[in-house]
């Protein structure tokens, strides 16, 4: 009897170190399907990387492109048509931007046109007119769509910028009596707001890809004791500005010539 009980001791001890190692296993199985079984969020990268957006009624369609696919897609046909994305043409008049894409499966022409466009179903206005050619597979001939659409502003510009660098020189308070001079950009509205110094400043933002303008910009009229030329110099330089770049949490707004401002972004 005494030598049973060692043994009987040895047996519950395995048993209980099996049932603790299958307890485990089940609870690291649960765990993995967990995971597995949560979508993947997308993140603000995915959610803006298309650059320009179009539809069209009768019939329904639409179209996106971002800096690495075009893609066209149309209710009739469940399948979309997928190209790698290429550089516009620019007719003669710079408002015009043909694109023409080819795959072994499709042809598109694709024409923007800025001019206003009216949405048929809802009434809404938009600032471009697009117009469609594509053929797929087989087809002899084209078929043709029309619709409206809008480039999407960057939303890494929605932020407040405050000024460090104006013509390609270091600012400071002093330079313009009151205050720095900052802008507040609102990407989903295409407005800013800020001041230039002293003055107040409000405008609209024009944006694609990566060209911006700040146009309609209306300033108040105080008489400020120092920094009036240097205000001067400021808004020209943003009234002038027509392309941009983000690095570093700074801001850049250039024109063909130069650098003409440098803002940092304001945590």
């Amino acid at each position: 009897m005494k030598n049973l009980i060692p043994i009987l001791l040895s047996a519950c001890l395995v048993i209980s170190a099996c049932s603790n190692k299958k307890e485990k296993k089940t609870s690291e199985e649960k765990i993995i399907t967990t995971t597995d079984s949560i979508p993947k969020t997308t993140t603000k990268n995915t959610i803006t990387d298309a650059y320009f957006k179009a539809h069209g009624v009768e019939p329904f369609w639409s179209l996106t492109i971002s800096d690495k696919m075009i893609k066209l897609k149309t209710l009739h046909n469940s399948d979309s048509i997928l190209t790698p994305h290429t550089e516009p043409i620019y007719a003669q008049d710079s408002n015009v931007k043909m694109y023409t894409l080819h795959t072994e499966l499709a042809a598109v022409k694709i024409e923007i046109n800025q001019m206003e466009c009216i949405n048929a179903m809802s009434g809404k206005s938009f600032p471009y007119s697009v117009t469609i050619n594509y053929k797929k597979g087989k087809d002899k001939e084209f078929t043709t769509l029309e619709g409206c659409g809008e480039y999407i502003t960057n939303y890494r510009l929605h932020d407040i910028w405050a000024l460090e660098e104006l013509n390609g020189t270091k600012v400071s308070k002093d330079d313009f009596g009151k205050e720095l001079p900052y802008i507040e950009i609102n990407s989903s509205k295409n407005t800013f707001m800020g001041t230039s110094g002293c003055n107040r400043i409000t405008g609209k933002l024009f944006s694609e890809r990566e060209r911006i303008r700040f146009t309609n910009m209306a300033s108040t009229e105080m008489l400020c004791a120092k920094g009036n030329e240097k205000e001067q110099e400021f808004t020209k330089a943003l009234a002038s500005a027509i392309s941009y770049t983000i690095a570093n949490n700074q801001l850049t707004l250039l024109n063909p010539d130069k650098t003409l401002l440098v803002f940092k972004k304001v945590d």
